[in-house]
């Protein structure tokens, strides 16, 4: 039974998220919903924490990655995305220790969004050489990331 509701359950994502990403974001949440009724998963919690974001409901999906978090503490998304929802706050002395977190997470496949959020505060902070390492280290995790090699140069202009 609960084998069932697992499977069933990850359907239910999957289908929130081909919503999500085709705009039906109000459709998405109900499935993402019904997919954490059936089988409450961090990914579940962390997508719609996503989700609200496309809506800019940052407290709420800061809320749901703090959810995601204690249903597993080794998901690296939810401390991103927590560290980016408050960067989109203006909150980034707050989002620094989640980002660093995320930067630690031990099941996360993309740790270079937490290197490039980092480096976008330290920007932003005037802290201009330390944004410049955190973009290399970015591109030493990504090297094809476009975007971060793009804010690394833009930012070197700037500093020459």
């Amino acid at each position: 039974m609960e084998f069932d509701s697992l499977k069933k359950a990850e359907e239910l994502l999957k289908k929130a998220y081909k919503l999500q990403m085709n705009g039906n974001v109000k459709k998405a949440i109900e499935l993402y919903e019904e997919s954490i009724e059936l089988y409450p998963t961090a990914e579940a919690y962390t997508f719609m924490g996503w989700a609200y974001s496309f809506e800019k409901e940052y407290i709420r999906a800061i809320e749901l990655c703090k959810i995601a978090i204690e249903v597993d503490p080794d998901f690296g998304n939810p401390y991103n995305d927590i560290g980016a929802y408050l960067v989109e706050l203006k909150r980034f002395d707050e989002a620094i220790p989640w980002l660093k977190k995320a930067m630690k997470a031990k099941r996360y496949e993309s740790h270079h969004f937490p290197h490039l959020n980092y480096a976008r505060i330290l920007e932003k902070q005037g802290k201009w050489l330390e944004a410049l390492e955190e973009y290399k280290a970015t591109l030493r995790i990504e090297p094809s990331y476009e975007l971060a090699e793009k804010a690394y140069w833009n930012l070197v202009k700037k500093v020459n």
